[in-house]
Formats: structure tokens, C-alpha cells, sequence
């Protein structure tokens, strides 16, 4: 477990210093996307990432793990929209204040994975990638859904659950194809 927490801290780090260079070149634009719009950006990467991967071809020169990358951004955007609410003027967040949400719901996640580690014994590792890939296309729906019912849950848990796993199973994709 602690070598799968380096590779996660690993791969986090990566995801951060491109949230940062990114929040350099365009500000915190997409606070004005709707929780909807980060839904339907996250599922255009986890839907490129398995059409290649059952056409076996790409033409855009585009390396996958980057897909999965924007979807652990995309994912952390989501968290913050959650909790912030979406800014109907792109709203600027402080850099420090950005960063600090991205780390408060990157240590989130870390901290749940670790927690579904021991509880399932590292199981993900035996997983195929394309496994990985189906299960955030299913999280994705899942939020769709709970979308579409304006966020009611009757017994499930609700978006930044299905956020959190969707970082986690998009770190474990990364870490595999190491």
C-alpha cells in the first residue's frame, strides 16, 4: 500500500502543476461551467479514451494518459463548483485560494482511496485498464442522473461521490500504465 500511495502522490503532483499552468494561461474561467458542462467534459475524455481503445487506432497524436489527467482536473473543478456554486460572471478565485481547493479535494480523494484500499485489499491492481475506463463511463452516467433529478438521491450517494471515485480510478489507469 504505501508504494500505491507514492505512485498516487506521484500522479497528483503531475495533475496539480498543470492545474496551476493552466490557472496561469486562463485564470478560473470555468468557474462559470455548470456541474452539467464538467460532467459532459469529463465523458468526452473517458469516451476518447475508450474508443481508442476498442478501434485500436488513434488519429489525433494525443497521448491517452493525458485524458485521464483532465479527467482527475475536471473532477476536482467539479468538487469546487460543488461547493462554491457556479459564478455567473467567471468569478476570480486567488491562485492560492484555486490551489488550495484543488489540494483540499486531491487529499480527499487520496484519503478515500487509502481508506478503499485496505478495505479491498488493493483489488484495482488485478483490474484491466479498460475496466477502469468503463467504470468512470458508469459514474458518469450515474451523475447524468442524478443531474437530471436536480440532484436527489433516494438511497445513492451523490456527485462528489462519484467525483472522488472517478479521480481515483482515473489515478489507477495512470499508475498502470506506467
Amino acid at each position: 500500500m504505501k508504494q500505491t500511495i507514492t505512485e498516487y502522490e506521484s500522479i497528483i503532483k503531475k495533475c496539480e502543476d498543470i492545474f496551476a499552468k493552466k490557472l496561469k494561461d486562463y485564470g478560473t474561467a470555468w468557474r462559470i461551467l455548470r456541474i452539467s458542462s464538467l460532467t459532459d467534459q469529463i465523458f468526452i475524455k473517458a469516451q476518447r479514451i475508450r474508443s481508442i481503445d476498442q478501434k485500436g487506432t488513434q488519429k489525433i497524436n494525443e497521448d491517452i494518459s493525458n485524458e485521464y489527467v483532465g479527467i482527475i482536473n475536471y473532477s476536482i473543478i467539479g468538487l469546487i463548483q460543488l461547493e462554491l456554486g457556479v459564478a455567473e460572471h467567471a468569478e476570480e478565485l486567488s491562485f492560492s485560494n484555486a490551489m488550495g481547493l484543488f489540494s483540499q479535494y486531491a487529499n480527499q480523494a487520496k484519503r478515500l482511496m487509502s481508506d478503499k484500499n485496505h478495505d479491498y485489499d488493493e483489488a484495482w491492481k488485478d483490474m484491466r485498464i479498460s475496466s477502469l475506463t468503463d467504470l468512470i463511463l458508469q459514474k458518469l452516467l450515474r451523475v447524468k442522473q442524478i443531474e437530471n433529478n436536480e440532484g436527489e438521491t433516494l438511497i445513492s450517494e451523490g456527485i462528489d461521490a462519484n467525483y472522488l471515485d472517478m479521480i481515483n480510478y482515473a489515478v489507477f489507469a495512470l499508475i498502470k500504465t506506467k
